[in-house]
């Protein structure tokens, strides 16, 4: 007969594992101190690339980031306000890069430590979790800031952890936690975050598709929607069509109700600048239209933003 393990051992160990943890991580979190708020950041590489999140700066262009005894001034290098992305770079001093996990081998029920340091006391603050969910969509938060493909968890995060790492068993980083909603943790995978990172390094500017309409929310008869085989009850009707614009191109018109986009719903105008994100920039992407009570199917190559309309 298998001997049961002792729960006290049990708890003992699970206890001192995660204090290991913990312990492990503060060298490679700083605090991030922007005009008006506090949060965390995560150090990527040796030379003091740091990631936040941009709501955390708000808006400010001077950042002082801390790490025990030590405060630097930092840089913005650039943001990416869609995915709530920023990026830092210390002026000096030399940093421990935290490990890299990979969010697409992401399991629903594996642990998670959210961890956070806004105020740089001696060591963070810390709470844990398990994984609830991945490729999550949060919808309506943050005003038109959308957020596809991200990962929730039962860890409470308390102000100030914005910015923070989420980290798995082995203190690798999984995610850069972004906020706490619906009783549910919000982050921002790692592998989204080391490709913006990455492209911010280089220069680069976060970039939009464009469509070319002028466009706003519209209610769609039940009718309509019964025949259709439609489960949303809004969708986007288009009242404008720029000429030479990739709408015009894949014979959009006015009137048309734009209701998927990319094989996902569009209920409302703000979904849209989340669904035109800079991969569908200059790919074929499949639309799927409600023209005269009937659905309709067709292609569109998003180009680059190119003005203030969607």
């Amino acid at each position: 007969m298998t001997q049961l393990a002792n729960p006290l051992e049990v708890l003992k160990s699970l206890s001192e594992a995660t204090s290991t943890l913990i312990k492990k991580t503060p060298q490679s979190v700083v605090s991030v101190k922007a005009q008006m708020s506090h949060g965390t950041g995560v150090i990527l590489t040796k030379d003091g690339y740091i990631v936040t999140c941009n709501h955390v700066l708000g808006g400010c262009n001077a950042v002082k980031i801390g790490q025990g005894e030590k405060s630097f001034n930092a840089k913005i290098v650039g943001t990416d306000p869609y995915n709530d992305v920023a990026l830092l770079k210390a002026e000096k001093g030399e940093f421990t890069p935290i490990e890299m996990g990979d969010s697409e081998r992401l399991n629903v029920g594996q642990y998670a430590l959210a961890l956070a340091n806004p105020f740089n006391r001696h060591q963070p603050t810390a709470t844990s979790g398990m994984v609830t969910s991945v490729n999550n969509s949060i919808r309506g938060w943050r005003g038109a800031t959308q957020m596809e493909n991200v990962i929730a968890t039962d860890a409470q995060l308390n102000p100030g952890f914005s910015g923070g790492p989420l980290v798995d068993v082995e203190g690798k980083l999984i995610g850069i936690n972004a906020a706490y909603v619906w009783q549910r943790g919000i982050a921002i995978p790692v592998n989204k975050v080391k490709a913006i990172a990455d492209r911010l390094m280089t220069g680069k500017v976060a970039q939009r598709g464009y469509l070319g309409i002028i466009a706003n929310t519209v209610a769609i008869p039940e009718e309509i929607a019964e025949t259709a085989g439609l489960e949303q009850e809004t969708g986007v009707m288009i009242f404008s069509v720029e000429a030479g614009s990739p709408a015009r191109k894949a014979g959009l018109a006015m009137g048309d109700v734009l209701v998927k986009f990319n094989g996902k719903p569009v209920t409302e105008f703000y979904d849209l600048p989340r669904l035109l994100a800079e991969d569908v920039i200059e790919k074929e992407t499949k639309l799927t239209i409600i023209r005269r009570e009937s659905l309709i199917e067709t292609t569109i190559v998003p180009t680059v933003h190119g003005g203030e309309e969607d």
